[in-house]
């Protein structure tokens, strides 16, 4: 045999040696339940997942139900005139560039603000000696834990004006009229957000300077650096990828940001492209809000795919010194009171006012009236009010309790089979021996992450909206609700399950396989046991995200299945703003709470980083 001859065979052996292996592998594998466990799950996602955003994005080019006619072409066929119409027709403005601009220039301005008032106290908090900054940590945190809309609610409270009839503002009623462009639209909407996420910058971009080497800025000094000089050369530079992740993710936030400019916006046509989305489903112009909801879509993908190229890229900064890092404190000296000044005063602006606000106003009769014998408990507890639709006090209110009790059956299912789903991708990802299936388990349960809140339910519309094979339609029952608050929170749910089994070995597992344990009483009796930590966060933060949620409700959820926020807009937009506000707050209290709870019970700090 020549050399040629003899090298091809070699060859041809060791490829199909590698081939036999590989199959041996993968029928092994298949023979593992976490394979067949892993099927049904990627089928399950693929379905409560994929299928809705590609139905969406398929009736944005189908001919709907009554537009055969505008569009030319039958019912069922293929046509480009909902695109025309958003994009290019006479009231595209209206429908999306106006809303469009609107939202850019909101965004821009939040993020703006953010940055810097975040910034400067994430620096405070962590690179100075200022008084009470340890209470600054967790307080200046505290709404990012409360609804965006909260404050709103305390805004249009103060500032409301006659322009939209019902009861005045607080200052209205002090005799002050606030003009139109304090009162509501671009003005409130931005300041409203930048303050909502403030402290989203004080948690990333702190968390960075938590880490940053203080002898990087000694060296700079001894070498005749000024302050200037050592912030715009030496700390901002390092800085940079925690700022642009910030500005990115508060970007795609703001995108799909729906109580705010519905409090606020919506009562003078002031649209963004949420606000836009849902007039148009309101008005049953399913195709054009597909194409609404896809250009959200795309956008905010594409913002967060950017975000994850810059985090990848931020693991070439290094900002630790080898020898070990010093994290050492300045002195403010004289600046230390007008920094506590600063910290207390965005405390106040973002907190105190707004739930103090929201908490009088319940109890007054007449709006901005602080004498004693205005206030009152009517509206708590009270009967016979002399509001037409709200006879009783909030607390005696039938539709309270049945919106309470809605809100607790649907998250708490939703959050404890999101909680379940997310241990098990967690263990399908880590164990199974079929890399693209683990691979695909993982990135489809991050994708609802990728997706705004109101696009995502406008997804989950367009799905259940009528019949489709074995499947019924399931628009205003609680199931439809249960399905996409299940599949909206997978992102964390997974991502805590995954965590977790990476910290899991196999010991505990082939310990209990050799005494003859089969695989369900293995995660019944030791997954599951050591992993109910992981289990818990897994369920409790998709519950606390769930009862503070408003942009999927409020597309999905009918009078039937009316939970706590929908239920408070409702009061709003029947003027009913007491009761709406009282509502409010009981979702403030159970957000808070359970908040605590979960950092409490995955023994984590949100003052310390995000925390999940």
């Amino acid at each position: 045999m020549t050399g040629g001859n003899f090298t091809a065979a070699a060859l041809a052996r060791s490829g199909a040696l590698r081939s036999a292996d590989w199959r041996y592998r993968l029928a092994v594998g298949w023979r593992e339940p976490t394979a067949a466990i892993g099927v049904l799950l990627a089928l399950l996602f693929g379905y409560l997942i994929v299928v809705p955003i590609v139905t969406l994005l398929h009736d944005a080019i189908e001919v709907q139900f009554g537009d055969a006619r505008r569009a030319g072409a039958e019912v069922g066929g293929w046509t480009l005139h909902y695109l025309e119409r958003a994009m290019f027709s006479p009231v595209a403005g209206d429908l999306f560039w106006e809303p469009l601009r609107h939202t850019l220039a909101i965004s821009a301005g939040a993020i703006s603000f953010s940055l810097v008032v975040g910034g400067l106290l994430a620096w405070l908090l962590t690179r100075t000696d200022m008084l009470g900054r340890r209470w600054f940590a967790t307080a200046l945190i505290v709404p990012y834990m409360l609804p965006s809309w909260t404050f709103a609610l305390a805004w249009r409270t103060i500032f409301k004006n006659r322009a939209v009839g019902g009861q005045p503002g607080w200052l209205e009623s002090l005799g002050f009229t606030p003009p139109d462009w304090l009162a509501y639209g671009q003005v409130p909407i931005t300041l409203i957000l930048a303050l909502h996420y403030t402290p989203f910058v004080i948690l990333l971009f702190g968390n960075a300077l938590r880490r940053f080497d203080s002898q990087l800025e000694d060296s700079a000094r001894m070498l005749g650096a000024g302050p200037a000089t050592v912030a715009r050369r030496i700390v901002l530079p390092m800085m940079l990828p925690a700022l642009m992740s910030a500005t990115l993710l508060i970007f795609a936030k703001c995108l799909g940001e729906f109580g705010v400019s519905y409090v606020l916006g919506l009562p003078v046509n002031y649209d963004v492209l949420a606000t836009s989305l849902y007039r148009s489903i309101a008005s049953r112009q399913s195709g054009v809000a597909a194409v609404i909801a896809a250009a959200i879509m795309l956008i905010g993908v594409l913002s967060l795919l950017i975000d994850a190229r810059l985090v990848r890229q931020a693991r070439r900064f290094v900002t630790v010194g080898g020898k070990g890092a010093m994290n050492r404190r300045s002195g403010l000296g004289i600046l230390g009171l007008p920094a506590l000044a600063l910290a207390s005063f965005i405390f106040a602006i973002s907190v105190a006012l707004p739930l103090l606000t929201l908490v009088l106003s319940t109890i007054m009769r007449v709006p901005g009236d602080f004498s004693l014998a205005n206030f009152t408990l009517d509206f708590w507890i009270g009967s016979n009010l002399e509001t037409v639709a709200l006879r009783s006090g909030l607390l005696l209110t039938p539709e309270l309790w049945l919106a309470a009790w809605n809100t607790l059956r649907i998250v708490g299912i939703a959050s404890i089979c999101s909680g379940l789903c997310g241990l098990l991708v967690g263990y399908v990802v880590v164990r199974s021996p079929v890399r693209p299936m683990a691979m695909f388990l993982r990135q489809v349960t991050f994708f609802p992450y990728l997706v705004p809140g109101i696009a995502f339910a406008a997804a989950y519309l367009s799905l259940f909206a009528v019949p489709r094979g074995p499947i019924p339609a399931l628009y205003g029952t609680a199931i439809i609700l249960i399905l996409a608050l299940a599949a909206d929170q997978m992102p964390f749910a997974s991502r805590a399950g995954i965590s977790a089994m990476m910290q899991l070995g196999k010991e505990p597992e082939e310990a209990a396989q050799i005494i003859g344990a089969g695989w369900l009483r293995r995660i019944v009796s030791v997954v599951v046991p050591i992993q109910k930590g992981a289990l818990v966060a897994g369920i409790l933060l998709p519950f606390i995200s769930g009862i503070r949620g408003l942009s999927l409700f409020v597309i999905l959820a009918v009078p039937s299945t009316d939970v706590l926020t929908t239920f408070s807009l409702r009061l709003l937009d029947y003027n009913y703003t007491q009761a709406a506000n009282g509502v409010v707050l009981l979702i403030c209290a159970i957000s808070y709470v359970g908040t605590l709870a979960a950092q409490k019970l995955t023994r984590t700090n949100l003052a310390e980083g995000l925390g999940g």
